[in-house]
């Protein structure tokens, strides 16, 4: 990537992170993937309970592999299924710590997400202590109309052929705003100005992850 590109990058990435700050959000910036398992780790208290939800940005800086690392008390979802799935999924409420990222992140400061199950932007909204977004440069949007049509044209049909859900979309490879029961966009949550500050953090990073 050439510099000039990383510089306007990064100086977009801190206009978005005063406008979390402006709605009660932390923020920060790193320029590159390489630093983001460091920067977790350093974040994150020795021993804290953790959780997360879905993410290939998580798994592709490498915070899966270090919140299952043994440091802490990792409610890992992994093999789970029906009741047991769902038990955990309510646990997740009292974690420390939950991490995730965005389907998109506007230049307004708003965070979008789009779930199925709905445990992600649950959790996101409401019990754990802390919330920590990692967030790719590519999911920066002008505002929430762009955030719905990233959804709707890069992230959702990229995840069902992830996941092997059998949606129309997977076959397009856009929305097709079915009723297929294996529908991945059930619930829209914004998260704009917070009443608890500090509560949900966001880390960008100025490269492109996940979907």
């Amino acid at each position: 990537m050439h510099d000039a590109v990383k510089d306007n990058i990064e100086k977009r990435a801190k206009r978005v992170i005063a406008a979390l700050k402006a709605n009660n959000m932390e923020g920060w910036y790193l320029p590159d993937a390489a630093g983001v398992r460091e920067f977790v780790e350093k974040l994150i208290p020795e021993g804290a309970t953790v959780a997360n939800g879905g993410s290939m940005t998580l798994a592709e800086t490498g915070v899966m592999d270090l919140l299952a690392s043994g440091r802490y008390e990792f409610l890992d979802r992994t093999g789970l299924a029906g009741e047991e799935l769902g038990k955990l999924y309510r646990r997740v409420f009292s974690a420390d710590w939950y991490l995730a990222s965005a389907n998109a992140l506007t230049e307004a400061g708003e965070i979008y997400n789009v779930d199925g199950n709905s445990n992600r932007v649950a959790a996101i909204t409401f019990g754990p202590e802390n919330v920590l977004l990692v967030v790719g440069c590519n999911k920066i949007v002008k505002d929430l109309a762009a955030a719905k049509e990233r959804v709707e044209a890069i992230a959702a049909p990229a995840n069902t052929v992830r996941l092997s859900c059998a949606t129309p979309c997977a076959v397009t490879g856009k929305c097709e705003h079915c009723h297929s029961p294996a529908r991945i966009c059930c619930t829209t949550a914004i998260h704009s100005f917070q009443r608890i500050p500090g509560r949900i953090k966001v880390l960008l990073v100025g490269e492109p992850l996940g979907f």
